[in-house]
C-alpha cells in the first residue's frame, strides 16, 4: 500500500517532480561524463611518461637510478626474463642500455640519451613506435639505424636517411664515437624526449660503450599500472642480489601526487553538484507534503502511524531518486560512449601540457571505469533519500485534528 500511495504521490504535480527529475538526470549524466574525461586525462598522462619511456617497473642495480652511472650494470639473466614471462601481471618487458653523449650533423652539436633496445621487446612496453612522424622504426637489434625526437631532428636539421655522429665516455676510459643512420623521428608532445631521446640497436651502442652483454635496466609493463605498487613484491623475489625494482610512483612522485589528488577532486566535485541536486529534491518533497497535509491527517486518522507517514515519504524521495538514476545513468552512458569512441579533438586551439612529468594531450576522451558510473549512481540514491529525511520528519509530527483543519 505504502509503495502505491509514493508512486502515486509523485506525479501529483507533474511539473514539479519532472523539473527536479531532469536535474538529477543531468547532473548525473554531466558528473559520470566528466568523470570519465578526467580519467581519461590522468590515464593519457601517466601513458605519456610510463608508456613512452619508464615503463611500469624498472629493474636496476641499486642505486642505478640516483645518478645513471654507466658502470652500474648488469649482465642480461635469461632465467629473470622466463621468470618475467610467467608472471600473469606481466605484459611485457624491455631490456635496456642508457648512454649519454653528443650527437652531431654538420656544424650542429646536441646533447642526446641514447636508450638502446631490442625493438620488438621495447614495443611490448612502450609505444614509441606508434608516435613516428617521419620514416620508419627500428627493424633490428643489429645495424646502426636510429630514431630521434621530432626537436632534436628539428635543432640538427636532419631527416630519414641523413648521418649523425655520436661521441661518449666508453665504459673502458676511451671515447667511443661512431656513426647513425636516422631511420625514424618521433613526435610525443612531451619536451624531455623529443629535445634529446635517441632511439637504437642494443648490440650497437653495447659496442659503443665497450659494455658488451651489459645492460642497465629492464622495463617492465604491467596489465594495471595504478597497481604496479602492489605487484613489487612478487617480482622483486625474483630478483639476485645487489638488483632492485622501482615503480613509476617512486620514479615519478609528482605524478603520483596528482592521482591521489584527482580521488580528492572528485570528491569535492561530487560534494558541491549533488547539493544543489539535494537541495531540488528537498525542495520538491518538502512542498509535496505541505500540500498534502490535510491528507496525512486523514489518514493518521484512520489508523495510519507516524512511523508510517515517515516511511511513506521517504519512499517517495527513494523512488525519486531511483528513476533519476537510472535514467541518469543511461544518459551519462551514452554521452561517455560517445566521448569514448570520438571524443573532442583540441589540438587547433591548444598544444600539449607537460603536467607532473607526463604531458595531457590537446583531446578530451571519456574512459569508462566502473566507480565512474557506480559510485554517483549510489550517491545520487542516498542523497535523495536523505533530502526527504526532514520533511519525513515533519509529516510524522502532524497532529491529526490540527492537521485536518489544515485548508
Amino acid at each position: 500500500m505504502l509503495l502505491r500511495l509514493a508512486s502515486r504521490n509523485l506525479w501529483r504535480n507533474r511539473r514539479r517532480t519532472l523539473l527536479t527529475l531532469s536535474a538529477m538526470v543531468v547532473s548525473l549524466a554531466l558528473l559520470t561524463l566528466s568523470l570519465g574525461v578526467f580519467s581519461g586525462m590522468l590515464v593519457d598522462i601517466l601513458a605519456s611518461t610510463t608508456e613512452q619511456y619508464h615503463g611500469h617497473l624498472v629493474i636496476t642495480a641499486d642505486d642505478y637510478l640516483d645518478d645513471r652511472d654507466m658502470y652500474k650494470n648488469f649482465s642480461s639473466d635469461q632465467q629473470l626474463l622466463k621468470k618475467l614471462k610467467t608472471e600473469e601481471m606481466v605484459t611485457g618487458f624491455s631490456q635496456r642500455l642508457r648512454g649519454f653523449g653528443l650527437a652531431s650533423h654538420d656544424e650542429s652539436s646536441y646533447p642526446v640519451e641514447l636508450l638502446g633496445i631490442h625493438p620488438e621487446m621495447e614495443k611490448n612496453v612502450t609505444n614509441l613506435h606508434q608516435q613516428l612522424a617521419e620514416g620508419t622504426y627500428l627493424a633490428g637489434n643489429n645495424g646502426n639505424g636510429a630514431v630521434i625526437g621530432s626537436s632534436l631532428a628539428k635543432k640538427l636539421k636532419v631527416s630519414p636517411g641523413d648521418e649523425l655522429v655520436f661521441v661518449t665516455q666508453a665504459a673502458d676510459g676511451s671515447i667511443g664515437n661512431d656513426l647513425l643512420i636516422v631511420r625514424g623521428i618521433f613526435r610525443t608532445g612531451h619536451s624531455g624526449h623529443d629535445n634529446s631521446l635517441v632511439l637504437v640497436p642494443q648490440q650497437w651502442l653495447q659496442k659503443v660503450m665497450t659494455l658488451d652483454g651489459k645492460i642497465h635496466e629492464i622495463a617492465v609493463a604491467v596489465d594495471d599500472p595504478l597497481r604496479a605498487a602492489d605487484y613489487k613484491p612478487a617480482l622483486a623475489s625474483h630478483l639476485p642480489a645487489g638488483i632492485g625494482i622501482t615503480d613509476w610512483g617512486e620514479l615519478l612522485p609528482e605524478m603520483r601526487e596528482a592521482i591521489a589528488s584527482f580521488d580528492v577532486s572528485r570528491l569535492i566535485f561530487v560534494i558541491i553538484l549533488y547539493f544543489a541536486t539535494g537541495l531540488g529534491i528537498l525542495n520538491t518533497i518538502f512542498m509535496s507534503v505541505m500540500e498534502r497535509t490535510r491528507e496525512f491527517g486523514i489518514l493518521m486518522a484512520l489508523g495510519l502511524r507516524p512511523g508510517q507517514i515517515k516511511r511513506l515519504v521517504l519512499l517517495e524521495s527513494f523512488l525519486l531518486g531511483l528513476l533519476g538514476t537510472l535514467l541518469g545513468l543511461v544518459c551519462g552512458l551514452i554521452l561517455s560512449y560517445y566521448m569514448s569512441r570520438f571524443g573532442i579533438d583540441l589540438s587547433t586551439w591548444i598544444t600539449p601540457i607537460t603536467y607532473a612529468g607526463g604531458t595531457m594531450q590537446p583531446r578530451l576522451k571519456a574512459i569508462f571505469e566502473y566507480r565512474n558510473f557506480i559510485e554517483p549512481a549510489y550517491l545520487l540514491v542516498v542523497v535523495s533519500v536523505l533530502a526527504g529525511f526532514f520533511p519525513a520528519r515533519r509529516a510524522a509530527k502532524l497532529q491529526p485534528v490540527q492537521a485536518i483543519r489544515e485548508d
